[in-house]
Protein backbone atom coordinates (compact mmCIF):
# COMPACT_ATOMS: atom_id res chain seq x y z
CA UNK A 1 0.00 0.00 0.00
CA UNK A 2 1.37 3.06 -0.97
CA UNK A 3 0.15 6.45 0.82
CA UNK A 4 0.94 9.71 -1.13
CA UNK A 5 1.08 12.91 0.98
CA UNK A 6 1.02 16.77 -0.67
CA UNK A 7 1.16 20.25 0.53
CA UNK A 8 0.32 23.07 -0.90
CA UNK A 9 0.77 26.57 -0.06
CA UNK A 10 -1.19 28.93 -1.55
CA UNK A 11 -1.73 32.74 -1.81
CA UNK A 12 -5.39 34.38 -2.09
CA UNK A 13 -4.49 37.97 -3.70
CA UNK A 14 -8.05 38.93 -3.88
CA UNK A 15 -8.84 37.95 -0.61
CA UNK A 16 -10.05 40.39 1.80
CA UNK A 17 -11.87 38.55 4.50
CA UNK A 18 -11.58 34.86 6.08
CA UNK A 19 -15.34 34.21 4.39
CA UNK A 20 -14.10 34.99 1.46
CA UNK A 21 -11.20 32.56 1.35
CA UNK A 22 -13.00 30.01 2.58
CA UNK A 23 -15.27 30.62 -0.31
CA UNK A 24 -12.30 29.62 -2.78
CA UNK A 25 -10.60 27.79 -0.25
CA UNK A 26 -13.95 25.07 -0.07
CA UNK A 27 -14.53 25.65 -4.12
CA UNK A 28 -10.76 24.31 -4.98
CA UNK A 29 -11.18 21.22 -2.32
CA UNK A 30 -14.82 20.39 -3.50
CA UNK A 31 -13.86 19.92 -7.06
CA UNK A 32 -10.71 18.17 -5.79
CA UNK A 33 -12.46 15.86 -4.05
CA UNK A 34 -15.16 14.75 -6.58
CA UNK A 35 -12.60 14.58 -9.42
CA UNK A 36 -10.32 12.73 -7.91
CA UNK A 37 -11.32 11.02 -5.29
CA UNK A 38 -8.61 11.87 -2.59
CA UNK A 39 -8.91 13.02 0.69
CA UNK A 40 -8.32 17.00 1.66
CA UNK A 41 -8.56 20.24 3.93
CA UNK A 42 -6.90 23.44 4.67
CA UNK A 43 -4.06 22.35 7.34
CA UNK A 44 -2.59 25.66 8.71
CA UNK A 45 -2.88 29.04 8.10
CA UNK A 46 -6.38 29.36 8.89
CA UNK A 47 -6.30 33.11 10.56
CA UNK A 48 -4.84 34.82 7.60
CA UNK A 49 -6.88 36.33 5.15
CA UNK A 50 -4.61 35.53 2.05
CA UNK A 51 -2.37 32.18 2.49
CA UNK A 52 -3.59 28.82 3.08
CA UNK A 53 -1.77 25.40 3.42
CA UNK A 54 -3.97 22.45 1.92
CA UNK A 55 -3.07 18.90 3.05
CA UNK A 56 -4.08 16.09 0.46
CA UNK A 57 -3.86 12.68 0.54
CA UNK A 58 -4.64 9.71 -1.44
CA UNK A 59 -3.97 5.83 -1.60
CA UNK A 60 -2.87 3.64 -3.96
CA UNK A 61 -1.59 0.14 -4.67
CA UNK A 62 1.27 2.10 -7.44
CA UNK A 63 3.07 4.70 -6.47
CA UNK A 64 3.26 5.82 -10.33
CA UNK A 65 -0.75 6.26 -9.97
CA UNK A 66 -0.17 7.92 -6.98
CA UNK A 67 1.73 10.47 -8.06
CA UNK A 68 0.27 11.03 -11.45
CA UNK A 69 -3.10 11.60 -8.68
CA UNK A 70 -1.24 14.30 -6.93
CA UNK A 71 0.20 16.07 -10.32
CA UNK A 72 -2.86 16.04 -11.32
CA UNK A 73 -4.23 17.67 -7.85
CA UNK A 74 -1.72 20.47 -8.47
CA UNK A 75 -2.52 21.05 -11.89
CA UNK A 76 -6.07 22.09 -10.46
CA UNK A 77 -5.09 24.29 -8.00
CA UNK A 78 -2.53 25.75 -10.33
CA UNK A 79 -5.93 26.67 -12.43
CA UNK A 80 -7.85 28.28 -9.98
CA UNK A 81 -7.93 32.02 -10.97
CA UNK A 82 -8.47 32.87 -7.77
CA UNK A 83 -5.36 31.10 -6.21
CA UNK A 84 -1.60 31.10 -6.65
CA UNK A 85 0.53 28.11 -5.95
CA UNK A 86 3.68 29.55 -3.59
CA UNK A 87 5.26 26.20 -2.64
CA UNK A 88 4.53 21.95 -2.89
CA UNK A 89 5.80 19.37 -0.85
CA UNK A 90 4.87 15.53 -2.30
CA UNK A 91 6.10 12.86 -0.73
CA UNK A 92 5.08 9.30 -0.45
CA UNK A 93 4.46 6.03 2.49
Amino acid sequence: MIIGILTIDLHIPESRSLKNKRKVIKSILDSMQNRLNISCAEVSRHDQWQRATLGIACVNTDQAHANATLSRAIDMVDQADEAEIINTHMEFV
